[in-house]
């Protein structure tokens, strides 16, 4: 029988230490092509603005697939609402039936993608980091800050956002944290910075950025989407993606090779780096680019953990 959870249940059964390692296997799986993923469902609102993504696929052993629909609607706090929403679908690989539904009004998308960021900074960011500056004042900008925790002892952070408001109501246990007035005084500032906004125009401009720093994008999750100025591209070292697949089709990365600044060949997997971080960072003085679109994979790891563990919670 298909058993449902609700988001607090879920936010209960969830470590994000056990996310950031079960990501990190993931992502190796994927570039080592055993993760089935079809391309990912996308609907764009625009009165109210939102988005919906519709992600699933298949990792080859495993028990079970996952089907993970998510919603984003920008104007839900004037409504005192969250920003986004969703479930995910828990089904046998051997049987198709139904497991569980988790209904975990995206947090666990929000988790997986955080988690990602954690990743990227643990394989690609310079050894001593100086600050870490947060681009966005949201949910994901509070999260990929504390799970930043866990995998460098850096604990003073700046933030910028476009209502300064929320910038200076930005707050994460454990970190000395300061607004700033500008993008451009953040990246003079910081050598890790993580950008989370939903942007249609650059905000991290290549001249601002110093040598030495790690930047991990993580809001052009579809068409039309930018944060990065995409000479950032031309001027970095090391240049990351998720996938290849995906950021070369709506990533930050697509800019820059649609105005010819890299090409194609210029870019290696996550997964690939994890392998053999060789491919990654070799000095400190380099700048290194993430494009994070979010991956089934994902989606598939954190929901694997909570379905482990609610399930056997149910049991007892």
């Amino acid at each position: 029988m298909m058993r449902i959870f609700t988001r607090s249940e879920i936010e209960k059964a969830v470590v994000p230490q056990e996310v950031i390692a079960a990501l990190e296997r993931g992502f190796v799986a994927y570039s080592r092509g055993e993760v089935a993923t079809p391309p990912v469902g996308y609907l764009r609102f625009d009165d109210p603005p939102g988005d919906l993504h519709i992600k699933y696929g298949h990792r080859r052993g495993d028990d079970t697939f996952v089907i993970k629909i998510a919603s984003g609607f920008y104007d839900n706090p004037r409504l005192g609402l969250g920003t986004g929403n969703g479930m995910m679908i828990v089904l046998s690989a051997r049987t198709g039936a139904p497991i569980a539904t988790l209904l975990d009004e995206a947090c666990l998308t929000d988790l997986r993608t955080a988690a990602a960021g954690a990743v990227a900074a643990k394989y690609l960011a310079p050894r001593a980091i100086e600050a870490i500056g947060i681009i966005g004042g949201g949910v994901q900008a509070r999260l990929q800050l504390d799970l930043l925790r866990h995998v460098t002892p850096c604990r003073r952070a700046l933030i910028w956002a476009r209502n300064p408001d929320q910038a200076k109501a930005y707050r994460v246990e454990g970190f000395e944290v300061e607004p700033v007035r500008s993008v451009a005084d953040l990246a003079r500032r910081c050598n890790l910075i993580v950008t989370t906004t939903a942007a249609r125009a650059a905000l991290l401009k290549a001249s601002d950025v110093r040598p030495g720093t790690h930047i991990t994008a993580v809001g052009a999750d579809a068409p039309g989407k930018q944060e990065l100025e995409a000479e950032l591209f031309r001027k970095a070292q090391v240049r990351v993606v998720d996938s290849r697949s995906q950021c070369f089709d709506h990533g930050d990365a697509v800019h820059a090779l649609k105005a010819g600044l890299v090409q194609e060949k210029d870019f290696v997997e996550l997964g690939e780096v994890i392998a053999n971080p060789s491919l990654g960072r070799a000095r400190d003085d380099q700048i290194s680019i993430v494009d994070l679109t979010g991956l089934a994979i994902q989606d598939i790891e954190i929901a694997k953990l909570a379905c482990q563990t609610l399930m056997k919670g149910a049991r007892t």
